[in-house]
């Protein structure tokens, strides 16, 4: 599926807006924008090929709550997009490929409820991630709110087994915070989980994408940026241009 070091741009759904939250904490976020189609517009004429869609309030609520944003975004963007949050039932995976989704991200799912990653990829053939978002070594579940006894490596396990196209790593201390990313722990994660591994959390700058991407080969074949974009650190062509040498 990825065959080459992929920048993927972000945009999380807070009641039908556009925000970005510090570290995962609801009562921490930054509104950029009330048009989410014309933020995924502006993403795909940049160049983006996939944009990373999170439903924030349907990872609380434990069920899509952003589907009208979902299918507003499908109809502004003809490039892939992916959405995770509140997938926790094999009808609300249906759901939101419905509204237009072309991969969905299973995270919670690995902990409460395994059979779903199973039946999901079954049905829904190499369009299934898995989302470890880590915590202290551990995964978070239900919106990042809890933190369970389940290790990144336990997690990846059971993705690997369901057979999930690949595995979004966050980390959630980085998350946010524009602090850049820890390549070389991501590159030893993705040996960790042997799936392909595309890292979450912290890009602050190009020399981010950088690190990553020279790390393709060992299983980390892609990146999603999120604030630094919307801080306009750099541009979303500039991140494209650092992907590729």
């Amino acid at each position: 599926m990825f065959e080459k070091f992929t920048v993927i741009p972000s945009i999380d759904l807070k009641g039908g807006q556009v925000v970005r939250l510090l570290r995962g904490d609801m009562s921490r976020s930054t509104v950029y924008g009330a048009d989410p189609g014309e933020t995924a517009r502006r993403f795909e004429e940049s160049g983006a090929e996939l944009i990373h869609i999170v439903d924030l309030d349907g990872a609380i609520a434990g069920a899509p709550r952003n589907v009208e944003a979902i299918a507003q975004i499908r109809a502004a963007v003809k490039c892939a997009i992916d959405v995770s949050g509140g997938l926790r039932t094999i009808e609300a995976v249906r759901t939101t490929f419905a509204a237009g989704a072309d991969r969905v991200s299973i995270g919670s799912a690995a902990l409460l409820n395994p059979g779903l990653v199973r039946d999901a990829c079954a049905e829904f053939p190499r369009k299934i991630f898995g989302s470890i978002d880590v915590r202290d070594g551990r995964l978070a579940i239900k919106g990042w709110v809890e933190t369970s006894q389940l290790t990144v490596v336990e997690a990846a396990e059971r993705f690997r087994t369901a057979n999930v196209a690949a595995a979004i790593v966050t980390d959630i201390a980085r998350d946010g915070a524009q602090v850049g990313v820890d390549a070389a722990r991501i590159e030893e994660l993705a040996r960790l989980v042997r799936l392909p591994v595309i890292a979450s959390g912290g890009v602050a700058s190009l020399e981010d994408i950088r690190a990553l991407r020279t790390r393709f080969e060992a299983g980390v074949v892609g990146v999603v940026v999120g604030r630094a974009l919307y801080e306009e650190n750099f541009s979303l062509r500039d991140a494209l241009g650092a992907a590729v040498g």
